[in-house]
């Protein structure tokens, strides 16, 4: 037979079943209703050039990606053309190539963009972290759904990767959705 004791501390083990699953859910949902700094100013023309993926919380395309590359080039029309390559399923995968077009939204800091994939259709960029000498980044969207760390070259050290995990899991993203991104080129 069931003591009340016993009972209540059931209650109480549902109720809080009940409630953990919703408390997360708003913890989630306040993180992501966050505004999401950017940094203070991103000199463009610093910016541009090639960035591998060392990183990611993928999208639908990139999920088995491997050499991600992103390639920007500054436009006389301000806008930013990009080239984002990768082989499919591995080093001997087909080299698949998208070309989005980046149009930069805020020119005080020329952090936050706009990718157009798609028209008209402008997906959320924010470069959250990029260091002084422009060699590693982050890119952030404010859904935190998506996010992409990447270097001027593809490896960069133990540290400097814990060193952005950390800031990415800052930023309010699950970690465990992150995914290193294979990169094996001829001259490493």
């Amino acid at each position: 037979m069931t003591s009340v004791h016993e009972l209540r501390h059931r209650k109480w083990l549902i109720a809080f079943a009940l409630a953990l699953p919703l408390y997360l859910l708003m913890t989630q949902t306040a993180l992501s209703n966050k505004p999401m700094s950017t940094v203070n100013f991103v000199n463009l023309n610093k910016f541009m050039g090639t960035w591998y993926v060392i990183a990611c919380i993928p999208t639908l395309i990139e999920r088995d990606s491997y050499n991600a590359v992103e390639h920007y080039q500054l436009k006389d029309d301000g806008t930013v053309s990009t080239t984002f390559t990768y082989l499919k399923g591995g080093f001997n995968g087909p080299l698949k190539s998208y070309r989005p077009r980046g149009f930069i939204l805020d020119h005080q800091t020329n952090a936050t963009w706009g990718m157009q994939f798609i028209w008209p259709i402008k997906a959320d960029f924010r470069i959250v972290s990029l260091d002084e000498q422009y060699t590693q980044t982050i890119v952030a969207r404010q859904k935190r759904d998506y996010v992409w760390l990447m270097a001027r070259t593809p490896n960069i050290s133990q540290q400097d990767y814990q060193k952005h995990v950390h800031t990415i899991e800052s930023l309010g993203y699950d970690i465990t959705k992150l995914r290193k991104v294979p990169q094996k080129w001829p001259s490493n």
